[in-house]
């Protein structure tokens, strides 16, 4: 891809110039919001019985002693499940593209009859090969032979090249290098990469602006008769994308939240950490706060332990369930996750409360997602930690939280092991 030296600088602004490019190839997912998980959100965990589903069931949502939080929490879920193969990648892979299309010399150099490349088992592969088919360039795709069937077949009806690996780090990047010396093609990686960072990025910029027209139309129904519904406040209509709700499911605003509408927190799922900066980037300057989310799993929480010991993780082995998030925080990503500190802070939760999350988004909101994507609700339904801080900054006028369901690609023969009983 594009040199890192020929990148736009890492910020907002650029993260807005990103959509620009990318606009007219991805699409604007919903920004929905689901009042049953709210009330869930906004109840101790050891007061919500039942209505919490499977986290009821399995003792997570109750264990240790103590009273419980008792957060006000409003939650406003980024629908990337819906976007373009299923995943956010799609942002990063097209924004790639078109910073390398850009790049000085590379297409008189041949470079586009020479191709990319990139190795992934999962959305990257697919989202690459999207894009590269769409630019009308050649993909290879080093998957592992034990991908999934269905992503290889996907993959592969994008129009790639799949080249298969073993199933290690050191194994894909063998094979990746012998496919650059035989065709020149040129890397793509999955997160590690500015405009890959910026083309994710992109998503949070969207979340702010329809969570903020979803709050000015509930604060300006509350202001009038009730007679239905009202035009929001701060000007323009809510977005086709966010207006799939009845009225009177719109959120309850306390009286001062109603003078400014907009999130206070976003919770980002976080593997390689390609998205998490670049929703930090997109908040930069707004007032909104950003938190990761990981499993702890066979230290899966490899983000979060080394941004408290102020030292990157560079290797993790872990089998999660949330598959998506195994690899280690790419350098980039720490650049401005730590470095620059625009992340506030990590958060992790189990495996149970990943899954009960999971069946949550399944049985009540009705929507299709892959374990990766739960674990931002997860901890808001469940970890302590950040329920507590809620409850304290938030008090009475609760938070407006930010959650990205990051993608849907899920095997479902996977998914029905997962809701077995045990």
């Amino acid at each position: 891809m594009a040199d890192p030296s020929t990148s736009p600088p890492l910020t907002r602004a650029s993260v807005v110039e990103a959509r620009e490019l990318i606009q007219g190839f991805v699409h604007h997912t919903p920004t929905l919001t689901n009042a049953t998980l709210d009330k869930i959100a906004s109840t101790p965990l050891d007061e919500r019985g039942d209505a919490a589903g499977a986290g009821a069931d399995n003792g997570t949502a109750v264990e240790g002693a103590g009273k419980k939080a008792n957060p006000r929490i409003r939650l406003y879920f980024k629908c990337e499940n819906m976007q373009r193969i299923g995943a956010f990648k799609i942002r990063g892979a097209f924004h790639a593209l078109e910073r390398l299309k850009r790049e000085p010399r590379w297409e008189e150099g041949g470079g586009r009859e020479k191709g990319v490349v990139t190795h992934s088992s999962g959305n990257h592969a697919q989202a690459l090969a999207l894009a590269a088919r769409t630019n009308g360039i050649p993909a290879h795709i080093v998957m592992p032979t034990i991908s999934a069937k269905p992503k290889i077949a996907a993959t592969k009806g994008y129009g790639a090249n799949v080249v298969f690996s073993g199933s290690t780090s050191v194994e894909r990047e063998a094979v990746v290098e012998k496919v650059v010396q035989e065709t020149g093609a040129r890397l793509v990686p999955p997160y590690d990469h500015p405009d890959i960072v910026l083309g994710q990025g992109t998503l949070g910029l969207e979340l702010q602006e329809d969570a903020r027209s979803i709050i000015g139309a509930a604060a300006a129904a509350a202001a009038s008769s009730g007679a239905g519904p009202a035009a929001p406040l701060g000007g323009g209509d809510v977005p086709a994308e966010c207006g799939f709700r009845a009225p009177i499911t719109t959120p309850r605003l306390p009286e001062n939240k109603k003078a400014k509408p907009g999130l206070d927190a976003i919770l980002a799922p976080c593997g390689g950490g390609g998205m998490l900066s670049g929703v930090a980037l997109s908040c930069e300057g707004t007032g909104i706060r950003v938190f990761g989310c990981e499993p702890w799993f066979e230290g899966a929480d490899d983000a979060k332990r080394g941004y408290e010991a102020g030292q990157r993780v560079e290797a993790v082995s872990t089998l999660t369930v949330a598959d998506g998030l195994r690899t280690p925080l790419g350098l980039v990503p720490w650049g401005i996750i730590y470095e620059r500190r625009l992340v506030g802070g990590f958060y992790s939760v189990s495996e149970d409360e990943i899954i009960a999350a999971l069946r949550l988004i399944y049985e009540r909101f009705k929507m299709v997602v892959e374990p990766s994507a739960a674990v931002p609700l997860a901890v808001a339904l469940y970890n302590e930690d950040f329920r507590s801080m809620v409850a304290k900054e938030g008090g009475e006028e609760g938070w407006d939280v930010g959650i990205v369901l990051s993608g849907g690609n899920v095997n479902l023969e996977a998914l029905g092991a997962l809701f077995a009983p045990r």
